[in-house]
């Protein structure tokens, strides 16, 4: 899927659309075989004689579904709706279900990107990658990032590219150049 064309600018193309490593969605899809397992086993144990048989799977299930929103439903919506996107001009940030954050770094302000792994997050390849930028907002840390090292050589990559773009404008701009701009020629 990709990123909605409104947050772009007219000159601006998506070059990369990450979310979260899939692995960040283990652990609930393992809560989801053990809840329903769980759920479905304990209410083949109550006992269907009973006069509250019902009553008792009733309120199993319904312990179930409460344990499967909170353990299954919002960690994967969570994966979901969280957005790590490199454009030709910039990086954009998104999280949120219901109550959104971000946050928009243009390639330009960028001065340092970094990442680390531990040896599993070697092994899966994920990473956490550090982005420094200009100003006095601090650094943007951006967790279990899919081929993090990848990622991070593709953002130097922008940047030097993005840096390449604004000299050649910025030089056609100073020296007033038309042919900088593809004017033709008369």
């Amino acid at each position: 899927m990709g990123y909605p064309d409104k947050l772009l600018a007219s000159d601006e193309e998506v070059v990369r659309h990450l979310h979260p490593h899939w692995l960040t969605v283990f652990w609930p899809v393992l809560f989801l075989l053990l809840i329903v397992g769980g759920a479905s086993f304990g209410a083949a144990l109550v006992d269907s004689d009973s006069d509250r048989a019902g009553l008792y799977r009733l309120l199993i299930v319904g312990a179930a579904v409460l344990l499967l929103i909170a353990f299954v439903l919002v960690p994967l919506l969570r994966w979901r709706t969280t957005h790590y996107v490199i454009t030709t001009h910039r990086l954009l940030f998104r999280e949120g279900i219901l109550a959104r954050k971000g946050r928009d770094i243009g390639l330009s302000r960028i001065t340092d990107v970094s990442y680390s792994q531990t040896v599993w997050e070697r092994i899966i390849q994920s990473g956490t990658i550090t982005i420094e930028s200009a100003g006095d907002s601090g650094a943007t840390v951006l967790k279990q990032i899919p081929d993090s090292d990848g990622i991070q050589q593709l953002l130097n990559h922008m940047i030097e590219e993005d840096a390449d773009r604004r000299g050649r404008e910025n030089a056609g701009f100073l020296r007033g150049d038309d042919q900088a701009y593809g004017a033709p020629t008369h």
